[in-house]
């Protein structure tokens, strides 16, 4: 289970969450239905916004992005950390995760773009209502997506091809729940010198830039609000952008904390619970902040259910 010498150790233990055997139970069941909720949740939203001709808009489009890629993002991390704690087993395979480390991070990547993308899209419908419909067609919408998928790709395999040069000599447990890369960097015997380079300079495009731009673009818009002369306009223009900008803070809020303002290496456990809170929390709450806090995706929803009930019927 343990080579000394070279980098093709057979698998890593994770050590998982940072709680006593006789809790294992009731945090699967916790994690399981939060999970459950989670794929269901985004699912749904993808549904809705499929079926009603209303939501095809290019704010729904991101949206039904943003929904497919917090399943992923969940699925990355979440099934294989119910299956350790259900039986008992550590251990995780080479490959898998480096592939599991690759996946969170186009992932979690993909999320900032499609965050950007949503944030553009609301500073044009607000800042430049009359011009919304020229800018925001439905093929700058896909470009918009793809490039966002074209970077994400490119920075996971960065780091991936990087790792894969890596030795990892004696010690194989992750203190981790999934196999996070900065915890693999800290497990090598090889230098990694490059690696952190790389993370500092990508990890500046990818999240860095993504934030500014975000909070650029809500700079205009809350200026360009404060001219809004009456109450009513100004509550219409704060309520198609109050729902992302829950997200965004939520979203940015964890990873600042998590990878800005980093606790000390024998606090280890707080940086778990950060991780908890913006791969498995996050993505949960995202499907409730989208549709309690949207009209349209509550109309949408209420007509579907009302569509399922008369077909029961």
């Amino acid at each position: 289970m343990r080579r000394e010498n070279q980098s093709s150790v057979s698998e890593f233990l994770l050590l998982g969450l940072p709680i006593w055997p006789e809790q294992q139970g009731m945090f699967f069941a916790l994690f399981l239905g939060m999970y459950l909720t989670t794929v269901l949740g985004n699912l749904l939203i993808v549904l809705l916004i499929r079926l009603d001709p209303r939501l095809h808009t290019p704010m729904y489009f991101f949206l039904s992005h943003l929904a497919l890629t917090d399943v992923s993002f969940s699925s990355v991390t979440v099934p294989r950390m119910l299956i350790n704690m259900h039986f008992q087993d550590q251990s995780i395979p080479y490959s898998e995760c480096v592939t599991q480390m690759y996946f969170f991070i186009f992932f979690t990547d993909l999320d900032n773009f499609l965050l950007t993308s949503m944030a553009y899209d609301r500073y044009v419908a607000i800042c430049h209502p009359l011009c919304y419909t020229t800018i925001m067609r439905e093929r700058v919408c896909i470009l918009l997506v793809s490039v966002s998928w074209v970077l994400s790709c490119a920075s996971a395999l960065s780091h991936t091809l990087l790792l894969a040069q890596l030795s990892f000599c004696a010690d194989n447990a992750i203190p981790h729940f999934f196999c996070d890369l900065g915890v693999l960097l800290k497990l090598s015997c090889s230098d990694t010198a490059l690696n952190e380079l790389v993370i500092f300079t990508v990890g500046v495009a990818v999240i860095t830039l993504p934030l500014i731009c975000i909070l650029i673009s809500y700079g205009h818009i809350g200026a360009t609000i404060l001219k809004i002369p009456s109450t009513r306009g100004i509550c219409k223009a704060l309520s198609t952008c109050g729902s992302h900008l829950s997200v965004v803070s939520l979203y940015y809020g964890t990873i600042i904390g998590l990878y800005f303002f980093p606790s000390s290496s024998s606090s280890s456990d707080k940086n778990i619970i950060a991780s908890v809170m913006y791969t498995v929390v996050t993505p949960l709450l995202n499907p409730f902040i989208y549709s309690l806090r949207n009209r349209d995706m509550k109309g949408s929803l209420e007509k579907l259910l009302n569509r399922v009930i008369a077909l029961c019927q």
